[in-house]
């Protein structure tokens, strides 16, 4: 019976590993939406039919051979960049930020599509280099990776910004690119940074970096996030308070806690050895990942699931950074946990490149 079943599961072409984790991490993340939503069960039916949106977009995708993926590539790219154009001309305002489409039955994010149609488009780029790409080749990737992060810093969104680079940035390094090239991409980080604060950075997300470096200097106002999360991740302690007494989610003193500071809420009501568990299950998934990144055959598929299970990385330090008080608050949702909508879809939609990139190389290789 158990042989049956991953006979089906390869016939969809699932990893079984890879999905068997996914499903307990989102069964974590509804139990711990319910408590930090206030035990609203409509919350927690409305991130059900995402979730079942997103493992359906996986489904899809994974049917997907990458030699097709790899075709479709620059086409996908090319529709994300104008999408941001168009976000730019006529997107929806929201919370401050220019960052929708609405179509009318829907809106969505198309910064969201970018995490994926970057890192498709820099491992396209330097697929067919069998040695490390040559310096036109980067700068060809480095430029195709500048431009959609600046439109999306543009809308203003530096935290999706951030990723999106960083999912470009991933492929440019496995690619295998020499330390000296590695050494003064990082010094031009550092001179960019200088312009980047005084003209490209706004004021609220400066004051995010000087909140992080004193947040007790305004601790009712651009600090009062990283105060109370911060006392609700310490008074959870080893044991925690148990799901549902949370303290600080359940009388309302946490801001944003069934999105961005909803690690908060799990730390609090689970403790330690509840952050552990967790924990463990995002490394179950990074690892599985990356194993997965160095079975596959062809240089555009290795560099391609390395970059999303790094991206997938980043994810979680970010997010875990943001709320423990060690990264300014950039407005990251905590993978597979926070509630979302277009950033859950494009996350499984990532894993899905996952499983196309493994499944098709075992039927290959049979």
């Amino acid at each position: 019976m158990e042989r049956e079943k991953r006979n089906l599961l390869a016939r969809l072409h699932i990893d079984f590993p890879l999905f068997f984790a996914l499903i307990t991490i989102t069964i974590m993340g509804l139990g711990i939406l319910y408590s930090a939503g206030g035990e609203d069960m409509e919350l927690i039916k409305r991130q059900g039919v995402r979730l079942l949106v997103g493992f359906g977009f996986m489904l899809v995708i994974a049917q997907i051979s990458p030699d097709k993926l790899r075709r479709w590539t620059p086409w996908m790219f090319i529709a994300g960049v104008l999408l941001l154009v168009a976000v730019l001309i006529m997107g929806t305002v929201g919370k401050g930020a220019q960052r929708w489409l609405d179509l009318g039955f829907f809106r969505f994010q198309p910064s969201e599509i970018m995490k994926l149609a970057v890192p498709m488009m820099i491992a396209w780029v330097l697929a067919d280099s069998n040695a490390a790409p040559s310096g036109r080749r980067l700068l060809i990737a480095l430029a195709l990776v500048i431009l959609p992060v600046l439109l999306i810093a543009k809308q203003p969104d530096l935290g999706t910004s951030l990723l999106v680079a960083s999912s470009g940035l991933f492929v440019i390094f496995m690619a295998g690119v020499p330390w000296l090239y590695i050494i003064s991409f990082a010094v031009a980080g550092v001179v960019f940074s200088i312009p980047m604060w005084f003209y490209l950075m706004h004021d609220y997300q400066r004051q995010r970096v000087l909140t992080l470096l004193n947040p007790e200097s305004d601790p009712l106002g651009s600090g009062y996030h990283i105060i109370q999360s911060k006392i609700a991740i310490g008074s959870g302690g080893v044991y925690g308070k148990g799901w549902l007494n949370g303290t600080q989610s359940h009388l309302e003193f946490l801001p944003e806690r069934h999105t961005d500071f909803i690690f908060a809420v799990f730390a609090e009501e689970f403790g330690l050895l509840g952050n552990i568990i967790l924990l463990a299950v995002y490394l179950f998934i990074i690892v599985r990942g990356l194993y997965i990144a160095t079975q596959a055959q062809g240089t555009y598929s290795r560099l391609l699931g390395a970059s999303i299970i790094l991206t997938f990385l980043v994810y979680i330090f970010v997010n875990i950074g943001m709320v423990s008080g060690i990264l300014p608050v950039v407005g990251v949702p905590l993978p597979l946990v926070s509630y979302g909508g277009t950033s859950m879809v494009t996350l499984m939609a990532g894993f899905g490149l996952l499983m196309s990139v493994y499944t098709h190389r075992r039927m290959l290789a049979n």
